[in-house]
C-alpha cells in the first residue's frame, strides 16, 4: 500500500498566470477505456493516455491478470489474449476502478476477484448499484472485507433501474452487457461524455449499443469483441482547472484542446460570474475582463454543473463581489476541503441545509453540503494538507492567487490526476516549487 508522499508544493502566489497550456488526455475516460480493453482477446492500441497515478494502477491491474502493455509516451498497446489469473493482485494504492473490472473478468474468465473501492476521501462510494445489476445478469458476488469475489455461468441480459445515475454503475453494466447473452436495458442511466468516450471504444470494438432518451441505454450482447485504435477524449476537469486559474488570478490562459461541447455548462456560469472566454482553433481562451459578480450555483449529473468542477469554481468565487451559494447534490461529503480556504483568508461558511432547488438526496441527513462564498476577500498563503485530487486543485488555485508563500501536502493526490502539473503551471508565470521534506 502506498504511503502518503513526503513532497509538497511551495507556492507564492500573486502572480497572474498567462500563456498556453494543452488540456491531456481525460483520466476519467482513459482508466475505463484501458479497462475495457481487455474484453478482447485482440490487443488494441489507445492514444492521449494521461501520464497519471491512475493510469498506472490500470496497467498493474491489467498485468497482474495476464495482460501485456507496451508504452510509446500516450500510446498504449494493450494485449491480453488470455486472463491467466482472474484475481486482480495486490495493487500500489487503494483504487476504486478494480470494481470496474468484473465486467470484463465474468465475460472472458467466468470468474473475478478484485479489491474493495478505495479513492478519494469525498464521502462513502458504495457499490450496491454495481453489485445488484451484476448480480441481476447471472453474477454471483461475495463480499469480504477486503476484496469481491465474483463467477458467472454466462452473464445475460437483463433491465436494469438505477435508483441514481451513478456514473461507475452504468459504466459496469455496459462493459458486463456488451458480451451478455441477449439484451440489457439502463434505465436512469448517467450519460456523460466520459462514458460516451467508453461506448464509442466498444462500438469501435464490435459492440451495439444505443442511447435513448431519459437516461435509458440499451445494449445487446455480441459474440466476442475485437482490438481496436482509438484516441482518449481530452479532459474536461483539466480544462476547468486551467480556466478558474485565469479567473482567479486574474490572467489570460489559452487551453488548447478543450472543447466547447464538453464544457457548456461551465461555459454559461463563466459568463454568469463576469468572466470572459472565446472559443478558437486550439481550444478556449479564458480571462477576467473586470469584476466578478457572486451567483448561485447546484451540481448535479451531467448535463448539469459537474461535481468535480464545484471545488476550483468555489476559489474563484472568494474573489467575486457579492454573497454566493453552492449546493453540492451528487456527493454528501465533498465541501470538507473548505476549511483550508476559510485558513487561508475566504469567508465562507457550509451548511446542512440545501441552498437550492434541485431534489436533493442529502435534505435533512445533517450532511455539511452547501455552502456560502462572500467576496471579494483578500487570500493569504497558508499551510495546507490536500484531501483528493479537485480539492487539492481548488487549494492550489487559492495559493496561486493569495500574496505570501503557501506549503501544500498531499501532492500525491494531484498527481492521480494530472499530469506533470508542476511543470504545465511553471510555463504559465506561475511560482511553484516540487520539494521533498528531509
Amino acid at each position: 500500500m502506498a504511503q502518503p508522499s513526503r513532497e509538497y508544493y511551495q507556492v507564492t502566489g500573486g502572480t497572474p498566470l498567462a500563456g498556453e497550456i494543452q488540456v491531456a488526455g481525460a483520466k476519467n475516460a482513459a482508466t475505463k477505456i484501458l479497462l475495457a480493453t481487455i474484453l478482447s482477446a485482440e490487443p488494441s492500441v489507445i492514444t492521449n493516455v494521461p501520464d497519471l497515478v491512475d493510469t498506472a494502477v490500470v496497467a498493474e491491474l491489467i498485468r497482474s491478470i495476464g495482460g501485456r502493455i507496451t508504452q510509446r509516451g500516450e500510446q498504449w498497446t494493450i494485449d491480453t489474449p488470455t486472463i491467466t489469473n482472474p484475481a486482480v493482485g495486490p495493487l500500489s494504492r487503494r483504487n476504486r476502478l478494480p470494481i470496474l473490472a468484473l465486467g470484463p473478468l465474468l465475460t472472458r474468465a467466468k470468474q473475478a476477484e478484485v479489491p474493495v473501492v478505495g479513492g478519494d476521501a469525498i464521502g462513502p462510494r458504495p457499490v450496491n448499484f454495481h453489485t445488484t445489476a451484476l448480480r441481476a445478469m447471472g453474477a454471483e458476488i461475495t463480499g469480504r472485507s477486503d476484496r469481491y469475489l465474483a463467477r458467472t455461468s454466462g452473464l445475460h441480459g437483463a433491465t436494469i433501474q438505477l435508483p441514481y445515475p451513478s456514473v461507475g454503475a452504468t459504466e459496469n453494466i455496459i462493459l458486463a452487457a456488451v458480451c451478455a447473452r441477449g439484451r440489457t436495458v439502463i434505465r436512469n442511466g448517467a450519460v456523460e461524455p466520459e462514458i460516451i468516450d467508453v461506448v464509442q471504444l466498444l462500438q469501435n470494438m464490435g459492440a451495439i449499443i444505443e442511447l435513448g432518451t431519459n437516461r435509458t441505454w440499451y445494449i445487446e450482447g455480441v459474440p466476442e469483441l475485437h482490438g481496436a485504435h482509438y484516441r482518449v477524449m481530452p479532459d474536461r476537469n483539466e480544462a476547468v482547472s486551467f480556466a478558474c486559474l485565469a479567473l482567479a488570478t486574474g490572467g489570460e490562459i489559452q487551453v488548447n484542446g478543450a472543447r466547447q461541447a464538453d464544457l457548456m455548462t461551465f461555459l454559461n456560469t463563466v459568463r454568469r460570474i463576469g468572466g470572459g472566454f472565446t472559443i478558437n482553433d486550439r481550444g478556449i481562451k479564458f480571462f477576467r475582463p473586470g469584476s466578478l459578480r457572486a451567483i448561485d450555483l447546484e451540481t448535479d449529473t451531467h448535463p448539469g454543473y459537474m461535481t468535480d468542477w464545484q471545488q476550483p469554481l468555489i476559489t474563484v468565487l472568494t474573489q467575486a463581489t457579492g454573497v454566493s451559494h453552492l449546493h453540492e447534490t451528487v456527493y454528501e461529503d465533498r465541501l470538507g476541503y473548505t476549511g483550508a480556504l476559510q485558513a487561508m483568508g475566504a469567508s465562507l461558511e457550509t451548511t446542512t441545509d440545501c441552498l437550492g432547488q434541485l431534489p436533493c438526496r442529502w435534505w435533512a441527513q445533517g450532511f455539511q453540503h452547501s455552502c456560502t462564498v462572500t467576496g471579494p476577500a483578500a487570500l493569504h498563503g497558508a499551510e495546507v494538507t490536500m484531501p483528493d485530487i479537485r480539492a487539492g486543485m481548488a487549494h492550489l488555485i487559492a495559493a496561486l492567487t493569495a500574496t505570501g508563500i503557501s506549503r501544500l501536502w498531499g501532492i500525491e493526490h494531484i498527481d492521480r490526476g494530472y499530469q506533470q502539473l508542476d511543470q504545465r503551471l511553471g510555463a504559465l508565470g506561475a511560482r511553484l516549487k516540487r520539494s521533498q521534506q528531509v
